[in-house]
């Protein structure tokens, strides 16, 4: 064979091996500069804090009978001293009305909004939202969803509680509930990968998404940006979005205290878990410059990352180096991120941790492509 050919090949492995080298070194970067703060952060923990400030919890629901049945009595029956919760049912067509009439019976701080669907004009998650910090009564405002439910009965006044010192915005988790198969722990690790990366951008000084379920802000903020009206022709980003464009390092804050967790039920077939994550993935691209670079970069460099480690094999370049990389790689990681799972009380799945952090950062590539070319066209 010439020489040339030979030479060739070389190159190619050579310059295969250094981009190897340059994702290691941008995954050691996410994790060290970023992802050790929430390693290090400390939950307030002790009694529940003594805060007076008249909270609305908001709530949009389409069709949630069931949910809400089961899980909007844990919301009304908080153990907080000025609350109300806002429904709003929007173009229900199955019990919800009944179910929301008769908690309104029982709970005097239960408050309804009914949207009804119009042939001419068709609403939105965004839209029934607005409608509902409308009717809201207080400033301070805390979101969910009907098919969630607090982990304690002190959920409201620890998020409250977060409300001082020009904080407009907190942050909080919501986990999915543990059940048996590998797509409801694939679903788990990839809630606690989702919440490592926005958690720690916040914590750095750089907050850039939250996540409905479990967020909370002021009605002030929410009208001086005008609410969603900068992305209301998207269905999703009622959440991520508003938060991306408002929350700055002196206005945000984050929650973490277990007592706090929202939980849910984690989609339990294929078809509507890609569909719930093709929605979610198709707001990525309205996110401010920065942010869009930071998210590319980890996942660009995580999924390259591992297509190399096996090409360095197969193609027979550096295999022992590049297994010591990834080795290295793997230690600082499970070294890390052992603090952060139990701190998000998801500790039992460091044990799928080799496989699924090749699987999420492939989850990464393959949704992030498919969020930027196809649009979703329904919110629930």
């Amino acid at each position: 064979m010439p020489d040339y050919i030979f030479s060739l090949e070389t190159y190619v492995q050579n310059a295969l091996f250094i981009l190897f080298q340059l994702c290691f070194i941008v995954q050691l970067y996410y994790l060290i500069s970023r992802h050790t703060r929430l390693a290090g952060y400390k939950p307030a923990m002790g009694p529940p804090p003594q805060v007076l400030i008249p909270v609305s919890v908001i709530i949009s629901a389409r069709n949630e009978a069931q949910n809400l049945q089961e899980n909007l009595p844990a919301i009304l029956e908080q153990k907080y001293p000025d609350f109300e919760v806002v429904v709003i049912n929007d173009c229900s067509y199955d019990r919800s009305d009944e179910v929301l009439e008769e908690l309104e019976k029982r709970y005097r701080h239960l408050k309804v909004v009914t949207i009804t669907e119009h042939d001419r004009f068709k609403t939105g998650k965004k839209f029934a939202l607005t409608l509902g910090i409308k009717a809201s009564k207080n400033e301070y405002l805390l979101f969910t969803d009907a098919d969630c439910r607090p982990a304690s009965e002190n959920w409201i006044s620890r998020m409250a509680a977060n409300f001082s010192g020009g904080v407009e915005i907190v942050l909080g988790y919501s986990p999915y509930t543990k059940r048996p198969g590998l797509l409801n722990a694939f679903t788990r690790f990839e809630t606690v990968k989702t919440a490592i990366n926005y958690l720690s951008g916040a914590l750095t000084g750089d907050p850039y998404m939250g996540v409905g379920r479990n967020l909370a802000y002021t009605k002030t903020l929410f009208f001086s940006a005008k609410g969603f009206a900068s992305h209301m022709h998207v269905l999703s980003g009622d959440d991520d979005l508003f938060v991306n464009q408002h929350a700055t390092s002196s206005n945000t804050a984050i929650e973490l205290n277990p007592e706090t967790f929202v939980y849910t039920e984690a989609k339990t077939g294929f078809k509507s878990w890609f569909r719930q994550k093709k929605r979610h993935m198709g707001v990525g691209k309205l996110y401010k410059n920065k942010h869009r670079r930071m998210i590319s970069f980890d996942a660009l460099s995580g999924f390259i990352f591992y297509i190399l480690l096996i090409l360095s094999f197969s193609l027979k370049y550096e295999p022992v180096l590049a297994l010591g990389l990834f080795g290295l790689r793997m230690i600082l990681q499970l070294a890390i991120y052992n603090r952060i799972f139990k701190k998000l009380e998801a500790k039992n799945l460091l044990w799928y941790f080799p496989i699924f952090d090749l699987i999420y950062y492939m989850y990464l590539t393959v949704f992030g492509v498919i969020g930027t070319f196809f649009k979703t066209k329904q919110w629930k």
